[in-house]
């Protein structure tokens, strides 16, 4: 019989709460909409529980965003858009590339903290996703007595100014938030794995070329060495020459110990060693259309404390519940309402406060969006900058290749001294360093832009 009063009480409190949809929740504005709001497919922006933001409240504040003429409702709750962007998005490292194996090696040896916070988000969103049934709750208390009376408690919401709503779409917020900062966290990975193989290869270029100068500045010295032996050159050309040499011997060490550490750090991070490749430039690296990836947290966030707002505000205004209690005695129920915090001197102002942190959320994004086109601008004119140097550099090692061997002749010829070919032949060889810099520099610019972008590795991979 117990059995059966428990059963016909927890049906009457669901039942009861549905007629608010059309009740009293219709009335005031408020009540339940029982499709979780991010696993909609289409959810309003204003619904009869959205509580005092919705359109028939005066005080309400109208979250847009004007930026580039686009705008986000950030009152809508979050409906997996976000997950769905991510994952369509494709790596634009070259399938099989030496770019590919490294990307893929980075992300299968790295830990996946940020993949157990979007695991926990998920979960959280699935437990709030049920926050609109009723709860039951064991309670046990003493009698004057000194018998003890078991009861089982069960409360529903009826109206609640849309703070359970609000709580489920701060969940489906926060599982989108986590997504992108899963993203970020694994397109940083890849790109300081490749940064650190690209550092490699760099000293390895650098400290090849700078050895090829060594030989030939040792062949210049011997040249000297002779001459300074035979009393046609004095000690001063002698001396510079072995200067030169050793400050060529220096940028050797230094690009080869510059290339040993990237290479070192790089084998603790994937956990093997990476074979050098011969690498060029990437011919897709910022595809068209997609958002930057701290637009989109930026935006999650909002959502997120826009949905935080809500509920806060809504538990600052009177709302109603059903309750009912079984125990031998037999069953008991009733309405009851009221408020979580309590109304005061003080709620104007922590009304005032909640929606000025909604404003505060729209114009995070705002802000988001100018950094993000900013970086991506400057990303983009130092990219044309270096690919500017890259030619330039690129022509004046060829002219100085040409002015050299012409230097070397007139030499050969008795009307070039010696020390003449040799500062040809360094200044060649700067250019040569300044050459390698640009053109490791450029594919670094361009992993970056890709990186913000969040297409150095494939979102369903990811």
């Amino acid at each position: 019989m117990a059995a059966k009063q428990f059963l016909s009480l927890l049906c009457a409190t669901t039942l009861l709460s549905g007629c608010m949809e059309g009740g009293l929740g219709d009335s005031l504005g408020g009540g339940f909409n029982f499709t979780p709001p991010h696993l909609a497919d289409d959810v309003p922006t204003t619904t009869r529980d959205a509580g005092p933001e919705s359109s028939g409240q005066s005080d309400s504040v109208s979250i847009t965003k004007p930026a580039d003429n686009q705008s986000v409702d950030l009152e809508k709750p979050a409906n997996g858009e976000v997950l769905k962007t991510l994952v369509a998005r494709r790596s634009v490292l070259p399938a099989g590339s030496a770019y590919d194996k490294v990307g893929r090696a980075a992300l299968a040896a790295g830990s996946r903290t940020a993949e157990t916070e979007l695991r926990s988000a998920k979960l959280r969103a699935e437990a709030e996703n049920k926050n609109w049934l009723p709860t039951i709750s064991p309670s046990i208390s003493l009698t004057s007595l000194g018998e003890t009376l078991a009861s089982l408690v069960v409360d529903q919401v009826l109206y609640d100014n849309g703070k359970r709503k609000a709580e489920r779409a701060y969940a489906a917020a926060d599982v989108e938030v986590a997504a992108v900062s899963l993203s970020q966290d694994q397109n940083n990975r890849v790109y300081n794995a490749l940064r650190l193989y690209l550092t490699g290869l760099r000293g390895d270029e650098k400290s090849t070329t700078s050895e090829g100068a060594i030989r030939q500045m040792r062949h210049f010295k011997r040249i000297v060495d002779g001459r300074v032996a035979g009393g046609v050159s004095d000690k001063g050309d002698q001396r510079m020459v072995e200067g030169k040499l050793l400050d060529l011997k220096a940028d050797r060490d230094l690009a080869h110990e510059e290339a040993t550490v990237a290479r070192a750090e790089l084998q603790a991070m994937l956990g093997a060693n990476a074979a050098p490749a011969k690498v060029t430039p990437l011919k897709t690296y910022a595809p068209a259309g997609v958002e930057s990836l701290t637009v989109l947290k930026a935006e999650a966030e909002a959502k997120r404390t826009v949905a935080q707002a809500t509920a806060e505000r809504a538990a600052q205004l009177p709302g109603l519940s059903a309750s009912g209690t079984i125990n031998r005695n037999g069953t008991a129920g009733g309405l009851n309402a009221g408020t979580t915090m309590g109304l005061g001197f003080g709620t104007k102002a922590r009304l005032d406060a909640i929606e000025n942190s909604k404003e505060t959320a729209r114009e995070n994004v705002v802000e988001a969006r100018e950094a993000a086109r900013r970086n991506h601008s400057r990303l983009e004119q130092r990219l044309v900058s270096l690919q500017r140097q890259e030619a330039e550099t690129a022509r004046l090692v060829r002219e100085g290749r040409q002015t050299f061997s012409l230097f070397q002749s007139q030499f050969k010829a008795g009307q070039r001294s010696v020390l003449e070919v040799v500062n040809t032949y360094e200044q060649l060889t700067r250019r040569e360093m300044e050459r390698l810099d640009a053109k490791y520099d450029v594919i670094l610019v361009q992993l970056e832009l890709a990186r913000d972008l969040g297409v150095l590795a494939d979102g369903g991979e990811i």
